[in-house]
């Protein structure tokens, strides 16, 4: 990624993969099926050293991509999940507060005295707790996976995007810590609000939408080898016709796995409109969907994929 060493990964191992074509090889090997879009994305953040930031609703993929990269890399996955009032000290670094105390009763029962060396040996790098931005800067190599960034506020957006420009962490007690190399970052986002536009330029873009029926069923047998092809074919078929219904939250490609999971687990080769109503609550959330879907034929939409 420059030079003669770019397709070396940080910290030695096995070779950035040398274009889309190899990006999709690796990730398709973990089970994670990826369009040319996204490989080109992918390979774009490994070459350019910059963040992708995935955008789409819940349950297309997006959390799965970072845990795809990171086995497609053989690197450590650090995962960051923002949270409504999540700040800086909770996302970066703490001091270890009770390891802090012990040492310093230890030392005063051992006499010592010297308040300089004592408070240097306090704030010194053994007792500081690395959170996952952080530990990501000092991981080589390593896929940061900054999870729900829409769920944080305005401030914590401001202080990611300052530490993504320029991978450098200062701790007043320690001085500037420097990551050797950039982390590997995956953003993503549910869209629940804006996100701000600083943020996304120092990003490559990639929108997740739901698949079609063909991918989809791909991605359905390749996640659960053992489920029936006539099993799958249905369960993809019916997410698809549940996904054009006026619903609250429209089931995502996870969702449409755990019902073919579960269909399966009951030891199901095929589902017909009982057994489908009866395990609805695997694919949807809400109770207002539940009772649309109860009210729809699920006879007939099975019927159009050929049940």
């Amino acid at each position: 990624m420059g030079g003669s060493d770019e397709d070396e990964p940080p910290g030695g191992g096995a070779a950035w993969p040398t274009g889309p074509g190899d990006v999709r090889e690796r990730l398709e090997e973990t089970g994670y099926l990826v369009d040319d879009g996204l490989a080109v994305a992918c390979f774009l953040a490994l070459k350019l050293r910059r963040p992708i930031f995935c955008e789409g609703d819940a349950g297309v993929g997006k959390t799965a991509l970072a845990s795809a990269f990171a086995a497609a890399l053989d690197a450590p996955l650090i995962r960051l999940q923002c949270y409504e009032g999540i700040d800086a000290s909770q996302a970066l670094y703490d001091w270890d507060f009770p390891r802090q105390l012990l040492h310093l009763r230890a030392a005063e029962a051992a006499g010592v005295t010297d308040a300089d060396r004592l408070e240097g040996e306090l704030y010194g790098r053994r007792f500081l707790i690395a959170r996952p931005l952080l530990r990501a800067l000092e991981t080589q190599p390593c896929v940061l996976l900054v999870d729900e960034i829409d769920r944080a506020d305005d401030e914590f957006e401001a202080f990611l995007l300052e530490l993504l420009s320029e991978y450098t962490v200062t701790v007043p007690e320690l001085g500037t810590l420097r990551a050797e190399s950039p982390p590997v970052v995956v953003l993503t986002s549910n869209r629940t609000r804006e996100v701000h536009d600083a943020l996304k330029r120092r990003c490559l873009y990639h929108w997740f939408d739901h698949p079609g029926f063909s991918r989809e069923l791909a991605i359905v047998r390749r996640r659960l080898p053992g489920v029936t092809a006539r099993l799958a074919e249905q369960v993809t078929g019916l997410v698809q016709a549940l996904r054009g219904e006026d619903l609250v939250k429209p089931p995502g490609v996870a969702e449409t796995i755990d019902w073919a999971e579960a269909l399966d687990a009951l030891g199901a080769t095929e589902v017909d409109a009982e057994l489908a109503v009866a395990t609805l609550g695997s694919v949807l959330k809400y109770r207002e969907d539940l009772e649309r879907a109860r009210g729809l034929d699920l006879a007939a939409l099975l019927a159009v994929r050929g049940a």
